[in-house]
């Protein structure tokens, strides 16, 4: 399912229009634009709790030495933050079953 027919869903589910639904769904997801909810919350460096979903939140990742594996080289590797999602118990349950 891709952004377009994500909102096309939640405007049937919810009785709103395609345009409103798209909208809602760019405030809520929107990683690009910088004012998405959730981007913007793990810009911040807060966790984003939807329970029953899941929860959104950022770790970050130490530098460290690597080998390039074309030539053994050791390198380095940057330090860096990245996303992590914890999926809730319900929607784990759903998903095994």
């Amino acid at each position: 399912m891709n952004k377009k027919e994500f909102a096309a869903a939640l405007a049937t589910a919810t009785g709103l229009s395609q345009v409103k639904a798209n909208e809602v769904v760019s405030a809520i997801f929107d990683a690009d634009s910088g004012k998405g909810i959730i981007a913007g919350e793990l810009d911040a460096g807060n966790k984003v709790t939807i329970p029953g979903f899941g929860t959104f939140s950022s770790k970050a990742r130490a530098a460290r030495t690597g080998t390039n594996p074309a030539t053994g080289a050791k390198i380095q590797i940057a330090a860096k933050n990245y996303v992590t999602f914890k999926p809730g118990k319900t929607l784990r349950d759903r998903v095994a079953s």
